[in-house]
């Protein structure tokens, strides 16, 4: 299966660090490939692509590496991580631009009509909230990282840790939230449908983002059908 193209067709609009992580077990050392995202729900405002590319463009990955991972890690793009063999090379982080960020949310709509330095549209300014588990140093500093950048360009960010098995049971499972940093390891099975196929968005599955693309779940569904290299 191959997503085609960053901005549209990937499922966390691409803000997505890919992880490097090294462990020490036994005296030996071995590395854990998996991601580590800012995932949104995708009702309003990021129902709207031009708040999820602006988004990501806001956020500076490498910030994100070098601030919160400590160098292990690099900016991430698509579904899959670098070492496998269905990484598709030709993808690109969307690289960080605030410039472009701010002229797609006033694209959208989104614009500071009141001088308070958050956008507002139709009377709501721009604001929401981002949980994670309590406990998880990595995951909180990248949440501070994202508030300051969303902050730049007009954006105001909550963050809200809370305690792992409420975090699941009573947000993750249920769809309590409006966008979530938290983090995943990557399998040697390509085979993500579980993840980001639109039939998976009930209580308790894997798309708990509520992602639904008809190009992406024809793609998914195809490679459950082919067979071989």
């Amino acid at each position: 299966t191959t997503v085609a193209d960053d901005a549209e067709l990937d499922p966390s609009a691409a803000v997505i660090v890919t992880l490097a992580r090294w462990r020490a077990q036994r005296a030996i050392l071995f590395q854990r490939p998996g991601k580590l995202g800012l995932l949104m729900e995708l009702g309003k405002p990021f129902d709207d692509i031009r708040v999820r590319q602006a988004v990501a463009h806001a956020i500076d990955r490498n910030e994100i590496v070098k601030g919160a991972l400590l160098g292990l890690g690099e900016p991430g793009v698509g579904p899959y991580v670098p070492s496998t063999k269905w990484f598709n090379r030709n993808l690109k982080p969307s690289p960080h631009d605030p410039g472009r960020a701010k002229a797609l949310l006033a694209e959208a709509g989104w614009k500071d009509t009141n001088g308070d330095g958050i956008l507002d549209k139709n009377g709501e300014p721009f604001k929401f909230e981002i949980i994670t588990n309590n406990g998880n140093a990595e995951r909180l500093k990248t949440c501070v990282i994202i508030q300051q950048r969303l902050k730049d360009v007009g954006i105001e960010v909550a963050i809200r840790p809370i305690e792992w098995a409420a975090f699941i049971s009573d947000f993750i499972d249920k769809k309590r939230f409006e966008a979530t940093v938290l983090g995943w390891s990557i399998g040697m099975d390509p085979d993500q449908y579980d993840i980001w196929h639109s039939s998976k968005t009930k209580p308790k599955e894997l798309n708990f983002i509520s992602y639904g693309n008809a190009d992406v779940d024809a793609l998914l569904e195809q490679g459950r059908r082919i067979c071989g290299e």
